[in-house]
């Protein structure tokens, strides 16, 4: 099978399997599972889970009162830019031509 082949084979594949998870793996052997977002003629775009470390440190939880006493963000703690729900997921995007391979998970 021809390189072109490849490439066209895999990109169909992305699209038939969109919104669903998946474990990717590239030419140089690393694995990835996530879901699929998007695809375009370049690049896969996922959405990979986070890990429990990455998501407790999102964020200054505790941010420290300025000189004049109060917290920087208006309202006090918990409320203002820099604060809400924690991302669950990281964006990735892998060029195309870099996947060897697609596999469906379950779902849980």
């Amino acid at each position: 099978m021809n390189q072109n082949q490849t490439y066209k084979d895999i990109y169909e594949m992305c699209k038939e399997h969109m919104h669903s998870y998946v474990l990717i793996e590239t030419t140089d052997g690393l694995k990835t599972d996530g879901i699929i977002t998007g695809v375009d003629e370049e690049n896969l775009y996922v959405a990979v889970p986070l890990e429990q470390n990455e998501m407790q440190n999102q964020g200054n939880p505790n941010p420290a009162p300025n000189q004049f006493g109060r917290y920087p963000y208006y309202g006090g703690p918990g409320y203002g830019f820099g604060y809400g729900r924690p991302r669950r997921f990281r964006r990735l995007i892998i060029p195309l031509a870099f996947v060897a391979a697609l596999s469906l998970l379950p779902w849980y």
